[in-house]
């Protein structure tokens, strides 16, 4: 039986005649773990001729039951070798870069970065003004203005052993009163509008004019509001063109999309809200069975005292409820997990049909929304076809597609349709990648339950690690609207939320060799600790599974002897006119306020390398790939 179905069982439920349930044919799903191999097509690659590797003989461990042991080299690397991290760099860049950050250390000069932007446009005009942006900030931070100028530098970098992650980073200028009112106007239905103070909406779930600019509190991300269906559609072109884009120039390379320039975000706020209480109603069926405080994977619900909780709501009848689970090849352990729960919402013919939720005060399933034009009706299926539609360019050009995360009440509709994304499109390899935010205190439950799901139905799962870039506008957003803040406490319980959420996935890519990783951080003790247990594991950088990324003209000596040393590293690199990509450097440089000053390490090694060059007589240095 599909979601509807279901949904509509339940809401007849008070009915006094139910209607036998109708059994639909459900789908196998396997819940052992695939050990199969991938098998590896390319040859190890000689490290040990590098400076800032060292190899040792170590053992790898079989991925299979049936697979001999055999040697590969533990790598370590030396993250201190400026002669080696900066080699792809000359004399110019090297100042440039030293430039760039010392600048953004100057408050005054980061808090009124565009108006100094702008006077300087007025002074030396337009071209004078690209001129200087282009030495400078724009220079360090973008790769050129469109497809073709972006080549040389990403040639370049592939030399080194760096790969790119395209982004174009264009964005609206807009004022925070234009941003509010497209906001507001993009996030409130028509029942919405009439009713306004729909009582079983969730605060967090709703619209609220004061955070209506998203970009508040923000520095790392962009952000896009909603206009119209016609302007989604260009935005769609511009991914389409970014895939393309990252097609044309590398072999391997990955496109960056946000869901939220796909679509109106009503759906992804409604249909998360459905989401978070559909599971909110699992752990309460799991509380009742004396299930609490487990793990989101621990959590089985006895099929008979599930049975018992549902027929007791008056979903139906024992015999329809025991009958319906069978239909849909569920419960056949005795036992139905989070897992078995989520598939239930599972029938996307009609879009409005997801959004029946249950209440928890009266055990009745009741919509979400009293109204649902047919206009909204219509944007929300063109949001999934969009999605669909870059899934499928993607994997036409062999080109990975990257979907970046966002805010958190967002946030469940977004992972939820990249994960019926990869379910589709993961089969034979990773194309999609999902990404969880480790700021969150339930990205550990999320991150276990997608690579089991993935694990059972034998598609490869593809990750994004980052720490999280709306950390201040969450909690700030929590408190002022009053419901829990997500975050985890302080910096460090993300640290171990990070690692955690690390350590499980590659223990996956170690015992099946189908989950993938990209490790984006510019936290050298995260890339240690990557290093030492994939060196544990015996996980050779050549298996292409873990990835590592950072931002474009940040963390050199991190990319680049990765890169050099064999692994698969990949710079973001953003791209888009001078003008038009002002906001990205913008939040640029505050984002490098505050990594510079908590630490001097790359200035230092910058300097380094430098002071290095210009004492043996390197007065012109070019990059070079020996």
């Amino acid at each position: 039986m599909s979601y509807t179905k279901f949904a509509t069982a339940l809401v007849r439920a008070n009915l006094d005649n139910i209607k036998k349930i109708r059994i639909s044919p459900g789908r196998f799903r396997s819940t052992v773990a695939s050990a199969q191999r991938q098998e590896q097509g390319e040859k190890e690659q000689q490290l040990d001729e590098c400076a800032v590797v060292k190899t040792v003989p170590v053992e790898l461990i079989s991925q299979t039951k049936n697979v001999t042991n055999r040697h590969v080299n533990k790598i370590a690397i030396d993250f201190d070798n400026t002669q080696e991290a900066y080699k792809s760099k000359d004399n110019i860049e090297l100042l440039r870069s030293l430039l760039v950050f010392k600048l953004c250390t100057f408050d005054v000069l980061v808090d009124k970065n565009k108006e100094l932007m702008a006077l300087s446009k007025k002074v030396f005009g337009q071209r004078m003004f690209e001129k200087m942006m282009k030495m400078t900030f724009y220079g360090q931070f973008v790769a050129g203005e469109d497809h073709n100028s972006i080549k040389p530098l990403i040639q370049k970098n592939q030399a080194f052993g760096v790969g790119a992650v395209l982004d174009y980073s264009v964005e609206e200028d807009l004022t925070q009163e234009e941003a509010e009112k497209k906001e507001m106007d993009s996030c409130v239905s028509e029942a919405e509008k009439e009713s306004p103070d729909v009582a079983h909406r969730e605060k967090k779930y709703k619209a609220h004019r004061q955070f209506g600019d998203r970009r508040g509190g923000v520095i790392s991300a962009r952000t896009y509001f909603y206009a119209d269906e016609a302007k989604c559609d260009n935005q769609m072109e511009t991914f389409i063109n970014c895939i393309k884009a990252s097609a044309g120039t590398s072999a391997d390379g990955f496109s960056a999309i946000k869901m939220t320039a796909l679509g109106r975000p009503q759906f992804l706020l409604q249909f998360s809200e459905v989401l978070v209480k559909w599971r909110r109603f699992f752990n309460l069926l799991a509380a009742q069975q004396g299930k609490s405080g487990m793990t989101a994977l621990e959590q089985k619900l006895e099929l008979e005292q599930l049975t018992e909780s549902l027929t007791k709501l008056g979903v139906g009848t024992k015999n329809d409820i025991e009958n319906w689970f069978t239909g849909e090849k569920l419960g056949s352990s005795g036992t139905i997990d989070l897992l078995d729960w989520n598939s239930l919402i599972n029938d996307t013919t009609k879009i409005s049909n997801l959004l029946m939720v249950p209440n928890l005060e009266t055990g009745q399933l009741e919509p979400l929304l009293k109204k649902f034009t047919a206009e909204e009706e219509r944007q929300m299926k063109r949001m999934l076809q969009r999605v669909d539609v870059l899934a499928k360019h993607a994997m036409e050009n062999g080109v990975r597609l990257m979907v970046d995360a966002e805010q958190t009440y967002f946030q469940p509709a977004i992972s939820r349709l990249t994960l019926e994304m990869q379910r589709k499109f993961n089969t034979e390899k990773p194309i999609i990648f999902n990404t969880y935010q480790c700021y969150l205190k339930e990205a550990y439950d999320n991150v276990t339950v997608d690579v089991e799901l993935s694990r059972r139905e034998g598609w490869y799962f593809g990750a994004k690690l980052v720490r999280g870039a709306y950390m201040y506008q969450e909690r700030d957003r929590a408190k002022e609207i009053g419901y829990e803040d997500p975050i985890n406490p302080d910096y460090e319980a993300t640290n171990r939320m990070y690692h955690k959420c690390l350590e499980y996935v590659l223990e996956e890519i170690e015992h099946n060799r189908k989950a993938n990783i990209m490790v984006a951080t510019h936290n050298e003790d995260t890339v240690k600790f990557t290093l030492e247990k994939m060196n544990e594991m015996g996980l050779s950088p050549t298996e292409n599974k873990v990835y590592f990324g950072q931002l474009l003209g940040m963390c050199d000596q991190i990319s680049f002897p990765l890169g050099q040393a064999g692994f698969p590293v990949y710079k973001y690199v953003p791209y888009g006119p001078v003008n038009e990509v002002i906001p990205y450097l913008s939040r640029r440089a505050q984002e490098n306020r505050g990594f510079m000053k908590g630490s001097q390490r790359e200035r230092s090694l910058l300097w380094k390398e430098l002071k290095r060059r210009l004492l043996s007589g390197q007065i012109v240095s070019k990059p070079s790939v020996v």
